[in-house]
């Protein structure tokens, strides 16, 4: 039996104020379910970010193995979950079974791999440039640079993925791994979700000895605002709309003192058809390709949402193989009543649109989003109309034809910053791969060759992010290791007595990390 209060994770403390006024919703139907929520009031708000800053000493300073040890917990606790946590993610996003399950996977799968980087050392990044004496004209100092957590942090987790991009997702175990503490500000979307998920993290903090407020969650459409412009919160990780974080980068940068917001936002992710790999293989690209920006209901952030072909004899058969594919297309339930409007109001808009050439539409029904393709017109794009290049959230595309090589270089040279761009290409086309790939690269942080860029590996190698506006900053990522990197600094000691050097930069190196010491890379201790 599901039992849930509703209330905020505040330190050690449920609170709520008020009433229980926030309903959850279910996916399917956008009728209430059983379970209210509080919303947070600006005080409780305040009194998660005090409780983030209060644990935030004594946590920045836990060792790379307990820490470890606390993200190993947090998955055990998440993998223990039955099939009555899976019964209320899917009533309040419609996702079926197998993907939650998946999604659970690789929800407590990350949080492992950040156990793995604490433990290997690569968060420290540790730096050694010992003394010189005697250099003239002036001596060296002894210098030693290593990374330290940024302080607590604030966390919107997406819409998308209630699992791996939410409570327990990519933000916060990154932000845990590196030493912040993290108040979460939960979807309005999937409420109960939340609460069971926190419920798994705090008793894995209370399990493996972390300070209290190591992890807070509240609740609340309009207070994370009010968690922004909090003085103890020193970054923002955010996953949603354009909208929504140019919001939240505009208020933190607002703030007496300014602090980052890695926020992942908008792309359409282009998918490049070239010649030859189109006449050898143009229906089964249309296929697969219809089936990965309809996949989830076309709710993936690496949807590929343009298709830019050049004309030629084979383009007609492609763009009909496509239309047919999305003709039989089955309608699909969105993960939550707003999106469905959001995306049916896009529609319209596309609809009434000059620029954009209905090609076709899938099935419809009531209360699920249907898929669509439009042509857009070339010139509206490098004219740089806002509709063509917008993100439409839900199971659509575009499809753009270049007249030759030197028109698909100009249409692909308006495209905006991208989380991801594809190109299919055979082995007769890799001339005009090669002379893509740079361009390509400059607006993506993945460039994939045919394959399709739905679907996010979790590891050391992966780039989730991309020039404006598909993020906030284009050297980071939000998925992988690397993605700790967000919430870490540089520290400088110099001339620190040898008794009081953290262990990363200790002579002996008991840690046994691969060090940058005066200019060569080795694990061996610094000699005297």
């Amino acid at each position: 039996m599901v039992n849930l209060t509703g209330q905020q994770f505040i330190g050690a403390e449920r609170t709520g104020s008020g009433e229980a006024t926030l309903l959850s919703l279910r996916a399917a139907d956008g009728q209430p379910t059983s379970w209210r929520f509080y919303a947070a009031s600006p005080r409780e708000a305040d009194a998660a970010a005090s409780a983030a800053q209060a644990a935030s000493a004594d946590y920045g300073q836990t060792s790379p193995q307990a820490r470890a040890g606390f993200l190993e917990a947090i998955a055990d606790e998440l993998d223990a979950f039955g099939e009555d946590f899976f019964d209320v993610v899917h009533q309040e996003t419609a996702l079926p079974l197998a993907r939650l399950k998946g999604e659970r996977a690789r929800t407590s799968g990350q949080m492992r791999l950040f156990a793995q980087v604490l433990r290997r050392g690569d968060a420290f990044a540790p730096r050694i440039d010992t003394a010189q004496a005697d250099r003239t004209p002036l001596p060296r100092p002894d210098l030693r640079q290593y990374r330290v957590a940024l302080g607590s942090v604030a966390v919107f987790g997406a819409s998308n993925f209630p699992l791996a991009f939410s409570t327990a997702g990519g933000d916060t175990a990154a932000a845990l791994a590196a030493g912040c503490p993290v108040v979460f500000k939960a979807h309005e979307g999937h409420m109960a979700t939340a609460e069971l998920t926190a419920g798994a993290i705090v008793r894995a903090a209370a399990g493996s000895g972390m300070p209290p407020g190591v992890f807070n969650l509240i609740f609340g459409g309009h207070i994370g605002a009010r968690l922004v412009q909090h003085p103890a919160i020193q970054a923002v990780g955010f996953t949603g709309s354009l909208r929504g974080g140019k919001a939240l980068i505009e208020l933190a940068q607002q703030r007496a003192q300014p602090i980052p917001v890695f926020a992942e936002m908008s792309a359409v992710n282009p998918l490049v058809i070239l010649p030859q790999a189109l006449a050898a293989r143009g229906e089964k690209i249309a296929r697969e390709l219809v089936a990965s920006f309809t996949l989830g209901c076309g709710q993936f952030c690496t949807k590929p949402g343009l298709i830019v072909v050049m004309r030629g004899s084979e383009t007609p058969n492609f763009v009909s193989h496509l239309a047919e594919a999305v003709s039989r297309s089955a309608p699909q339930t969105m993960l939550n009543p707003a999106a469905l409007e959001h995306y049916r109001q896009g529609v319209t808009r596309r609809e009434s649109h000059p620029a954009l050439t209905p090609l076709a539409q899938g099935p419809s029904a009531d209360r699920q989003a249907s898929a669509r393709l439009w042509r857009a017109d070339p010139n509206a794009w490098l004219a740089g109309d806002a509709l063509l290049h917008e993100e439409l959230f839900g199971p659509s595309a575009l499809v753009l034809e270049a007249d030759d090589e030197r028109h698909l270089k100009t249409l692909l040279a308006a495209l905006q910053g991208q989380l991801t761009a594809t190109l299919h290409a055979d082995e007769a086309d890799a001339p005009l791969a090669q002379c893509l790939m740079p361009l390509l690269g400059d607006r993506s942080g993945r460039l994939l060759f045919n394959g399709y860029p739905t679907g996010v590996e979790v590891c050391d190698a992966m780039v989730h992010g991309g020039p404006w506006p598909a993020t906030s900053d284009v050297r980071t990522t939000s998925v992988g290791t690397l993605a700790i990197d967000r919430f870490l600094r540089p520290v400088c000691l110099q001339n620190v007595p040898a008794a009081l050097l953290p262990p990363a930069l200790q002579d002996g190196n008991p840690l046994n990390l691969l060090r940058l010491v005066n200019g060569a890379l080795t694990r061996d201790p610094v000699q005297p």
